[in-house]
């Protein structure tokens, strides 16, 4: 068994890491470390009998505490997890990992100094939408993909950390994060260059209202994602074009509302957005409906608890999440300077 102390109890540590921990078979929510009076109240109510402690020194001291979970802001993840992971700790960072790749390689050195698990909470990987569109492809609907394009656009300014710069990194590193690592975890080739462009309208805040990222592969296909808070209408999720065929996929993947609801097996999806396919079979067009793949975001613990109790390898490794971050290091010189920010990674 797995004892674990999730460190942040806001909107991340309550909804996602304390839920998704406690529905782990071989993992136990041990302890919330929050400095928050109020916020450790609420842990008290929502977690009856888990330790709540004020701070990291609580969580470190404690010898019966075998994981250590950051919910926190993404400017503190590099400095919190290299004190956990130096007092011997594995640590799980909520994405996004670090504000930059040197943050990430310190992290990824603390791990591999000190003998411990580092990972970061990309579950977005057991999306039904994402899995959906990785299985149309290895089936070979659309052929060899040459453009995908990955949406989430909304209309709302951000609140809170979210929305300040120097705590959150912009507006690329919060749903960004997830649609980065996906494209990178989907093509099968090196990051040849990256085109970055941001955009600030409207909401008084300094992280952005829209950003589009090309990023170009040495294979030739090109990825595009896009994150936007001032779009009032809704992108597809994603549009996949092949030499083969094309992919619609619409909605967003439906787990997190049930999550909330304390029932996230129960998940269901609108069957208006299950994705469309337009492809060519024995010289003749068709155009198919295929129903979502069910991914499940209990997978992400399943598997930090096989790697910790089993030793099987991480979905999730620091060496992934520095070729993430040295992406975004190239993206955010390309939207500074206005070029495409050669890579080879």
């Amino acid at each position: 068994m797995v004892n674990v102390a999730v460190v942040g109890y806001g909107f991340a540590g309550k909804s996602f890491h304390s839920y998704l921990v406690g529905l782990e078979e071989r993992m136990t929510l041990h302890t919330i470390s929050t400095r928050n009076p109020e916020r450790q109240a609420r842990a008290r109510e929502d977690h009856p009998g888990v330790n709540v402690v004020g701070s990291l020194d609580g969580v470190l001291a404690d010898d019966d505490i075998d994981l250590v979970v950051l919910a926190t802001p993404h400017n503190t993840h590099r400095d919190l997890a290299v004190a956990a992971m130096d007092a011997g700790k594995p640590v799980v960072s909520d994405k996004i990992v670090a504000m930059n790749a040197p943050e990430t390689v310190e992290m990824a050195e603390a791990a591999e100094r000190n003998g411990v698990l580092f990972s970061v909470f990309h579950n977005r990987r057991w999306d039904w939408d994402f899995l959906t569109v990785k299985k149309a492809i290895e089936d070979g609907y659309v052929g060899e993909p040459y453009l995908y394009e990955s949406a989430i656009m909304r209309y709302g300014g951000p609140g809170g950390w979210r929305g300040v710069k120097s705590e959150s990194g912009g507006i690329l590193y919060d749903w960004g994060a997830h649609l980065v690592d996906q494209a990178l975890t989907l093509v099968p080739s090196k990051v040849a260059s990256v085109f970055c462009q941001i955009q600030y309208r409207k909401w008084e805040v300094d992280i952005g209202s829209y950003v589009c990222v090309n990023l170009n592969f040495e294979n030739g296909a090109v990825y595009r994602v896009e994150v936007g808070n001032l779009s009032m209408y809704q992108r597809p999720r994603f549009h996949v074009l092949g030499d083969a065929g094309a992919l619609v996929k619409t909605g967003i993947d439906p787990q997190e509302p049930y999550m909330k609801d304390g029932r996230i097996d129960d998940a269901e999806e609108d069957a208006a957005d299950h994705a469309r396919i337009w492809t060519e079979r024995d010289g003749a067009r068709e155009e198919l409906v295929i129903e979502s793949v069910r991914g499940s975001w209990r997978g992400y613990y399943r598997n930090v608890a096989a790697a910790l109790l089993d030793g099987v390898d991480l979905a999730v490794t620091p060496k992934q999440m520095v070729r993430l971050m040295r992406v975004y290091d190239a993206a955010m010189t390309s939207a500074e300077y206005g070029v495409a920010v050669p890579l080879g990674i």
